[in-house]
């Protein structure tokens, strides 16, 4: 006859991993509130913004307002002007941050404190100071610059089918999102050994920015786009008081009298951004598995 032998049940057989000191871990229940509370947030102004928008007195249920939205006058026009101006900001963030986190990474790594805080500085300034500046300086200008060859400049950048001077300004804002995408993308790889190796197959720096590290850095790049993006097509307050007829603005503009459309604006919009946010991050996360 066999020996009994004791069966020695386990953190494992009971399906708890072992914590510190070898005790079984307890579930982390302040994970599920936090998550409930954030849906709690984030739901419950939306769902109440589209229960608005579908309820009408004495008729009940009714989309009507979701289909008036694309025949609304200066929808196609405003959403078209923000897009434009979306595009253009996140070509200048990227010509002008891409290239200065890599040479300060690379070539001048004590100067990166002092790029992190010019890059951060728009968030100490408010919005609204710094559109004071600007409408400061635009009025100063076609009094002073009449006879100088920068009047037409002066006056061009405030076309109001495509204004430069709010894609200076979002430049200026979105610096901040941008760099901190950038940088973390960039100290995710070996930036250095890369730019060496390539160097000494004799390519030159260009090339070695264009075919070597910003191939390895879309999805940063991704990320600073999304959130310039998100940005620009979100600012009220700069277009707002220089007098431009943004997409926001348009929204603020209907809403008195066309609240239901405003708000399904605001709906439908805020939806395509998730769907851009859960599109990006999905991409972020077939790269990282592809490589």
């Amino acid at each position: 006859m066999a020996p009994l032998t004791p069966q020695v049940t386990t953190p494992a057989a009971l399906g708890t991993a072992p914590g510190r000191g070898g005790r079984p871990r307890r579930p982390r229940l302040w994970r599920g509130v936090v998550l409930l509370l954030a849906a709690v947030y984030f739901l419950v102004p939306l769902i109440a913004s589209f229960v608005f928008t579908v309820k009408v007195p004495d008729q009940g249920f009714s989309l009507d307002a979701y289909g008036e939205i694309f025949s609304a006058e200066g929808f196609a026009g405003s959403l078209l002007l923000s897009l434009g101006l979306g595009a253009a900001t996140i070509v200048i963030v990227l010509l002008l941050t891409l290239p200065a986190v890599v040479a300060v990474r690379l070539g001048a790594p004590r100067w990166r404190p002092v790029l992190e805080v010019v890059c951060t500085l728009p968030l100490v300034v408010p919005p609204i100071t710094f559109v004071a500046g600007i409408s400061t300086v635009l009025r100063w200008g076609p009094d002073y610059l009449a006879s100088t060859p920068f009047y037409q400049t002066i006056i061009a950048v405030q076309d109001p089918g495509f204004p430069v001077v709010l894609v200076l300004a979002y430049v200026v804002l979105a610096l901040p999102f941008a760099y901190r995408s950038l940088d973390a993308g960039l100290g995710a790889i070996d930036v250095r050994t890369l730019s060496e190796a390539a160097r000494n197959l004799g390519a030159s720096w260009p090339h070695v920015l264009l075919r070597v590290i910003v191939p390895n850095m879309r999805s940063a790049m991704a990320g600073a786009s999304f959130l310039t993006l998100a940005l620009v097509l979100g600012e009220f307050t700069i277009a707002r008081l220089l007098s431009f007829q943004t997409f926001p603005v348009w929204i603020y503009t209907i809403s008195g009298a066309h609240a239901q459309v405003s708000v399904a604006v605001s709906v439908f919009s805020l939806l395509i951004t998730w769907l851009l946010l859960l599109a990006l991050s999905s991409a972020g996360a077939r790269q990282r598995s592809g490589s």
